[in-house]
C-alpha cells in the first residue's frame, strides 16, 4: 500500500493531465495544433477489423477544413491523417472496376502519383464509438515511399468514398488542450 502525503485518495477514473493528455486519448471538444493550425475534435470513431483488432479515428476541424486522424495501436502505434477526395479524382473509373471485378486494381493514379494496393478487407465502423455498426469494404494503396496513402471505401452496393493521406508522427501535434469540464 502506498502512502499519499497529500491526504487525498486518487480515484482510478479521475482525469490525470500528465497521463491522459496524449494524442491517442483525444476526446470530443479537445483542441490540438497541427500543421500551423488549431483543430477541434468534432467526432471520435472506432473501426473493428475482426479478431480483436481495432483502430480509432478522430474527425478534426479547422475553419472549413476537415481531416481524419487515425491511430492503429497494432501497427507500432502508427498515426495517419487523411482527407476526403472525390472518387473521380482517381484516374480511370474505379467504382465501375470494383463493381464488375472480383479484385481491386493493383495500382491507381491520383494527381499523377502511382499508388499500389497494399491491403484490403472488410470492417465495421462505429460512429462516435457507438452501435449500430456499419459494414464496409476498404482498399488501401501506398506510394513508393510508403508514407502517402489512398483509401477507397465501399459502403453498400453503390456508395464509394476516397481519402488521400499520409503517415504522421505524434510529435507533429502540439498544444493538446482537453475540453473544459462542465
Amino acid at each position: 500500500m502506498g502512502w499519499n502525503i497529500f491526504g487525498k485518495k486518487k480515484q482510478e477514473d479521475e482525469f490525470d493531465a500528465l497521463r491522459d493528455v496524449q494524442l491517442k486519448n483525444l476526446g470530443i471538444g479537445w483542441m490540438v495544433d497541427y500543421d500551423m493550425k488549431t483543430w477541434e475534435v468534432v467526432a471520435h470513431h472506432k473501426y473493428d477489423w475482426g479478431g480483436g483488432s481495432t483502430s480509432e479515428e478522430w474527425e478534426l476541424r479547422s475553419s472549413s477544413k476537415t481531416i481524419f486522424l487515425e491511430y492503429d495501436p497494432e501497427d507500432e502505434g502508427e498515426f495517419t491523417i487523411s482527407w476526403k477526395i472525390p472518387v473521380g479524382k482517381i484516374e480511370g473509373n474505379i467504382k465501375e472496376h470494383l463493381r464488375t471485378n472480383d479484385d481491386a486494381p493493383g495500382q491507381i493514379v491520383v494527381d499523377g502519383v502511382t499508388y499500389y494496393l497494399d491491403e484490403d478487407g472488410g470492417g465495421l465502423f462505429l460512429e462516435n464509438c457507438k452501435p449500430p455498426e456499419k459494414e464496409f469494404i476498404y482498399w488501401d494503396y501506398v506510394d513508393d515511399s510508403e508514407e502517402n496513402i489512398v483509401t477507397v471505401e465501399q459502403w453498400g452496393d453503390n456508395e464509394f468514398e476516397a481519402y488521400l493521406g499520409k503517415v504522421v508522427e505524434e510529435y507533429q501535434f502540439e498544444n493538446i488542450l482537453p475540453a473544459a469540464s462542465k
